[in-house]
C-alpha cells in the first residue's frame, strides 16, 4: 500500500481530491516503477486537481504532470533498480496516472536520466516549468540571443517559468526586465538576477500602433494575450519572443507588421512531447546554468495533502516560484 492524491468525481460532474492508500494493482500498465520521492505544482495540475480543463480522460485519476525518483523496477534495459529518473511532460498526470504518488509505473520513453550534480529534490524545484524555461532560452540562443544585445524581457516573471527564466538569464549574464502585475515580488525578482522590474499595467494595454521603440533583445513570454502583442511591436530587429504559457489569454490581437518589418521570430515552446535528445540537452544546461543556490531561493515545500489547495492557488495565481512536494512526507 502506498499513499497518492486521488482526484474523483461524484454523480453531479463535481471533483473532489484526497489523499488516499491505494494498492499497487492499481497502477497504469508501464516497463518502469519509480518510487517516486519528488514532485511539483503547474498550473495543468491544478487544473487537474480541480475542475479537469478538459485535460483528464477518466476517474479516479491520480495527477502529478511531473516527478523525480528512484526507479524500483524495470523491464526495460535502459534503467535498473535504484536509478535516479525525472518525468515531465507526455501528457502524464493528464490521461496517465502521475507523480502525486509514493509509486509511479510509466513507459521507459518517457523517463529521463537525472543528471549528474541534480538531487531528485533539485530537480523538481526545477521541474516541468523550469525545464520550459530552459526550451525557451536555448531556442532564444538558437536565433542569435547573445549576452550584451540588450535587455531581455520576461513576462510572468514571479511564476514558475518566469522565475527559472530570470536566473537562468542572469547566470548567463544577460540584463534582465522581469515584469509582474505584483510589486511585492520586486525583491524576490531583483534576488534572482533581474536587472529592471517592469509592472504588468506598463505592457497589459494594446495599442494601436503595430510598431513601438525598439526594447527588448528577446523575450520569454508566459502570459500570451493582448501583451504578447504588445510585446511584438517592442522586439529589436531580428529578436524572437519564445511563447510558453496563456497565463493571459489564448487570443493574440496583433498584426504581421513586426514579422515583415522587423523580422521579429516568434518561437512556440512546447516541453511535453520534446524528443529524448533534446531533453537531455536541456536537462544538463540546467545543471550547468541555473544557480542552484538562487533555486533553493524560489522553494516552497509542500506535500500531498496541501495540494487541494495549493491547486486552487495556483490557477488564480497566487503561488509564487516553485513549489516541490515531498510526497513521502
Amino acid at each position: 500500500m502506498f499513499k497518492a492524491l486521488i482526484v474523483e468525481k461524484d454523480d453531479e460532474g463535481k471533483t473532489h481530491a484526497a489523499v488516499q492508500e491505494i494498492g499497487a494493482d492499481r497502477l497504469p500498465e508501464g516497463e518502469v516503477t519509480v518510487a517516486v520521492e519528488y514532485s511539483t505544482v503547474n498550473y495543468k495540475d491544478g487544473l487537474c486537481i480541480g475542475p479537469g480543463g478538459g485535460l483528464v480522460r477518466t476517474y479516479p485519476h491520480v495527477p502529478g504532470i511531473d516527478f523525480a525518483g528512484t526507479v524500483e523496477a524495470s523491464d526495460d534495459p535502459r534503467y535498473a533498480a535504484g536509478d535516479k529518473v525525472v518525468l515531465t511532460g507526455w501528457r502524464v498526470g493528464e490521461a496517465y496516472w502521475g507523480g502525486y504518488a509514493e509509486k509511479a509505473r510509466v513507459k521507459a520513453d518517457w523517463l529521463v536520466p537525472l543528471p549528474e550534480g541534480l538531487t531528485t529534490r533539485q530537480a523538481m524545484a526545477v521541474g516541468t516549468a523550469g525545464f520550459t524555461a530552459m526550451l525557451a532560452v536555448m531556442a532564444l540562443e538558437d536565433h542569435g540571443l547573445r549576452p550584451g544585445g540588450g535587455p531581455v524581457l520576461v513576462t510572468g516573471a514571479a511564476g514558475g517559468v518566469g522565475s527559472v527564466a530570470t536566473a537562468i538569464l542572469a547566470k548567463l549574464g544577460h540584463e534582465v526586465a522581469a515584469v509582474t502585475g505584483r510589486p511585492e515580488t520586486a525583491e524576490y525578482l531583483t534576488g534572482l538576477g533581474a536587472t529592471q522590474i517592469v509592472p504588468r499595467e506598463e505592457l497589459a494595454e494594446t495599442v494601436k500602433r503595430p510598431l513601438e521603440s525598439e526594447t527588448w533583445a528577446g523575450c520569454v513570454d508566459a502570459v500570451g494575450g493582448a501583451m504578447l502583442a504588445r510585446v511584438l511591436g517592442q522586439m529589436n530587429y531580428g529578436a524572437s519572443v519564445a511563447a510558453v504559457g496563456l497565463a493571459g489569454g489564448a487570443g493574440l490581437p496583433a498584426t504581421v507588421i513586426p514579422f515583415l518589418l522587423r523580422g521579429v521570430n516568434l518561437l512556440g515552446i512546447d516541453s511535453v512531447m520534446q524528443p529524448y535528445e533534446n531533453r537531455v540537452r536541456a536537462w544538463e544546461r540546467v545543471a550547468r546554468d541555473l544557480p542552484m543556490a538562487k533555486l533553493e531561493a524560489m522553494i516552497q515545500p509542500a506535500t500531498l495533502a496541501d495540494l487541494p489547495e495549493l491547486g486552487a492557488a495556483i490557477l488564480k495565481g497566487g503561488v509564487k516560484g516553485r513549489v516541490v512536494v515531498d510526497v513521502t512526507a
